[in-house]
């Protein structure tokens, strides 16, 4: 794969992580008058209906086997804990918390994927593994005085998303990625209806945050297109790394628009997150390179 592919595949992801942050951002400014069951209501009832849209076009309308298959259900159960987990933590904590949290992401699905996938894992990778769970505690703050306990919901956000990332390698690759997000926005949507009486029921929306769900609900369709296109388009092991990117937008918008300016415990937890995620990628493709080098014909003397 040329330079010139990689360079765009990390632009796409660099892209992706701005739109998915923007999205954040405008979540957790339509939480102060929207509850959590709200948001996922309107938010997702206005991208439900964008996703419908595609997939009509392209007729990739989910079918009655998909709406039955037991992993596409197992999604759909991840999916809908991690948006809850994740909405809410975004509401009660800082922004910049929440979303530096999040960056363990990939350290837990290598975990889970050793764990649950049989995938075999290094003690390198079992020792950067430690080392960012190590840099999420710091984030915490796991002391009387600086712990808050609402924090825990973006950590369980983390492992219900690795969940479904886990899962999602298991669906059946003939069912289309677009039918995949249709199912899930509409299950997703349908339980934030539900959960709205029993989470206070419905609160007055003014224009304003109408608008922000809206915008939200594009930004969320646009980072799926983005980061579809960054991985088609670039090495895997390349453009991965650029999920990082989403860090420098979350501590600027953190900082521009809800005034969070990080101490240096955070910093000292971020980077320990940052660094064992990339060390992580980079076993990762060391491993991949490996397994090709032994696989690939000996060649011709």
């Amino acid at each position: 794969m040329t330079g010139t592919a990689n360079s765009k595949g990390a632009l796409f992801m660099v892209l992706a992580m701005a739109v998915f942050i923007c999205n954040d951002a405008l979540v957790k400014t339509a939480s102060s008058q929207a509850t959590v069951a709200q948001i996922m209501f309107v938010r997702g009832a206005m991208t439900m209906v964008l996703v419908f849209l595609i997939a009509r076009h392209f007729r990739a309308l989910p079918t009655r086997r998909m709406l039955t298959d037991k992993l596409m259900l197992l999604r759909v159960f991840f999916e809908i804990g991690a948006t809850l987990t994740y909405l809410t933590a975004l509401s009660r904590i800082p922004f910049a918390n929440a979303s530096s949290i999040l960056q363990s992401l990939p350290l837990a699905v290598t975990l889970g994927a050793a764990l649950f996938l049989g995938e075999k894992v290094g003690w390198r990778r079992w020792a950067a593994i430690g080392v960012g769970f190590l840099g999420v505690l710091i984030i915490l703050k796991p002391g009387p005085a600086g712990f808050v306990p609402d924090a825990l919901f973006a950590v369980t956000a983390v492992f219900f998303t690795a969940g479904r990332d886990l899962v999602t390698k298991r669906v059946d690759p003939t069912i289309p990625s677009i039918s995949v997000s249709l199912f899930t926005t509409t299950a997703v949507t349908v339980l934030g209806a539900l959960l709205i009486v029993p989470m206070g029921g419905w609160q007055p929306l003014d224009s304003s945050t109408y608008g922000l769900l809206a915008l939200a609900s594009i930004a969320v369709l646009a980072g799926y297109q983005t980061i579809i296109m960054a991985m088609r388009t670039g090495e895997i092991s390349f453009v991965a790394p650029f999920r990082y990117t989403s860090l420098v937008w979350a501590l600027a918008f953190g900082i521009l628009f809800f005034g969070e300016i990080p101490d240096n415990w955070m910093i000292l937890g971020v980077s320990l997150v940052i660094g064992s995620g990339l060390y992580t990628f980079y076993r990762e493709s060391r491993r991949r390179q490996v397994t090709v080098g032994e696989t690939d014909p000996a060649p011709p003397a």
